[in-house]
């Protein structure tokens, strides 16, 4: 890539601002295909394109939360970014894309919503600290090309909890934890670190070591990190982490944590996953 060419996440952001506020055209990108449509992580990413578009903006991102309610085919749709109510401190946001069925008619897709906040400094803790692991240097990469072409735009370094070697229904935890960033490199931004938090595969795969149809119902994002913060990251990689806490009845949640090689948690994330028998 030049330094003339546009990164592949920045090509998948694009926006083009309508004559109404708000309204946004997009066009799904090949790159972030997943089996089915677009990679989650990309369509949560471009939501949150449209608030950081929109000049009426308060604030950084606080929380993301996107809801998967139809499949979103290969071509143009609409983005509508609305801003509810804002407070002194907080600002609260609709989302939804919308795009052509095959009788013409525009449909939702997605729906979301979102909060931006003006950040203060107060006091502050962690009280979940980054795990002691290998650094991303002594790890071998995935592979690009490892499945769907999404994965191709990341950089990948398993840690432990990789896909099962058999799929014989032996597995008895479901923890992941892998250093990541975009491939090429990128400096890392609110857009870029809300699609990092759905790079994980299916939870369900690697507790049960069966590999049933799943997919994302809804997603959160938290984001804990000031934009600072993710400019002292840069290009940097990002440990996650991520782990299911109940399957049952078709459904299973999946909880993340990402941090900053310097140990600095910037989001965390829960999700909620369909899985099929």
């Amino acid at each position: 890539m030049t330094s003339s060419q546009l990164h592949p996440l920045d090509e998948a952001l694009k926006l083009a601002p309508s004559s109404t506020p708000g309204l946004y055209q997009g066009q799904t990108h090949a790159g972030y295909w997943n089996m089915v449509g677009p990679f989650g992580g990309i369509t949560a990413a471009t939501l949150l394109q449209a608030v950081m578009q929109h000049s009426a903006r308060l604030g950084d991102p606080l929380s993301l939360t996107v809801n998967y309610a139809g499949a979103l085919m290969a071509g143009p749709f609409t983005v509508q970014a609305t801003p509810v109510r804002t407070n002194r401190s907080t600002q609260h946001w609709t989302l939804s894309i919308l795009q052509a069925d095959a009788e013409g008619a525009q449909v939702v897709t997605t729906t979301a919503t979102a909060v931006t906040a003006v950040r203060r400094e107060t006091w502050s803790a962690g009280d979940v600290p980054m795990p002691g692991v290998p650094q991303p240097a002594d790890l071998p990469a995935i592979p690009p090309g490892f499945g769907s072409e999404w994965l191709s735009r990341y950089e990948m370094r398993p840690v432990t909890g990789t896909l099962p070697r058999a799929w014989d229904g032996s597995g008895d935890h479901s923890l992941t934890q892998l250093w990541m960033r975009d491939a090429p490199p990128r400096p890392l931004d609110f857009c870029a670190l809300a699609a990092l938090a759905d790079v994980f595969f299916p939870r369900v795969w690697l507790r049960r070591a069966h590999r049933v149809p799943a997919g994302t119902v809804s997603i959160t994002v938290y984001f804990h990190a000031s934009a600072a913060q993710l400019q002292e990251t840069g290009m940097g990689y990002l440990l996650g982490q991520a782990r299911g806490q109940e399957f049952r009845n078709g459904f299973f949640d999946q909880t993340v944590q990402l941090w900053n090689e310097a140990g600095t948690m910037l989001a965390t994330s829960h999700q909620i996953v369909y899985y099929k028998e």
